[in-house]
């Protein structure tokens, strides 16, 4: 008989000593999202319990989202969604890296233009002068969350564009060029994917995305950020603290 990693000893039920392993394994990314966990057969043959414990182990991390049942592949590990703030002026990027992930960003398109008037309004552009736009998706762990289209003045523009705009963080950008933002405009509606949005994003056309429209000030009062973000709802939410 192979030698339990778990404690019959202990003043701990044995499912909850089995929970706290798979839970580190996931944490500790030994099994990183999309994983199969091994089977009931494999998992009560390393931790040597029996069926019910490593049933009530899993159950509690499948109603706790950590874990999801696919029927005819297995139990796999489930990907976290991410949770943004509406009381936080933050870019994609620190938001996933709060959350102990790898963010990365996958550049679409990049132009200066002078007929996106819509854009120019909003970031009260004088005529004559262009406008940078950006569409990029954004991902997670090599997973695409959302597709981002952010436009910039000219000025700005041309400082964004003299980095890699794979990898680039833009507040980090203009935080280092002594360009703060001050505070942020949002506004948020619910939208389906059309075809080319689904595909670039890994689901079926159709399905529900949250487009996120931010317009952000510097500490002159004066626009300098437009973006459009569609994010897919099964992978981000937004949250916010409210008080009476």
């Amino acid at each position: 008989m192979k030698n339990s990693i778990v404690d019959a000893n202990k003043n701990e039920p044995l499912y909850h000593q089995v929970k706290d392993i798979l839970i580190s394994r996931i944490e500790n990314r030994q099994w990183t999202p999309g994983t199969i966990i091994p089977t009931e057969q494999e998992l009560m043959d390393e931790f040597n319990v029996s069926r019910t414990t490593i049933r009530e182990a899993i159950s509690i991390l499948v109603n706790s989202g950590l874990l999801e049942r696919k029927q005819g592949k297995g139990t796999i590990v489930k990907a976290q969604q991410l949770t943004g703030s509406l009381g936080r002026l933050r870019g994609f990027a620190e938001e996933v890296m709060e959350k102990g992930l790898i963010p990365h960003s996958k550049l679409l398109r990049m132009e200066f233009s002078d007929t996106l008037f819509h854009e120019k309004a909003m970031l009260n552009i004088p005529e004559g002068e262009k406008v940078l736009v950006i569409e990029r998706v954004r991902l997670a762990n090599e997973i695409p969350i959302a597709i981002e289209r952010s436009c910039w003045p000219e000025k700005i523009g041309n400082m964004l564009i003299e980095h890699d705009l794979d990898k680039a963080k833009y507040y980090e950008i203009l935080e280092k060029n002594n360009i703060f933002l001050k505070q942020a405009n949002e506004k948020i509606i619910a939208i389906n994917a059309t075809i080319q949005e689904a595909d670039l994003l890994g689901i079926r056309a159709g399905e529900a995305l949250l487009e996120m429209s931010r317009l952000s000030f510097g500490i002159d009062n004066r626009p300098m950020e437009y973006t459009r973000t569609k994010y897919r709802s099964d992978q981000y939410s937004y949250s916010i603290e409210l008080k009476r």
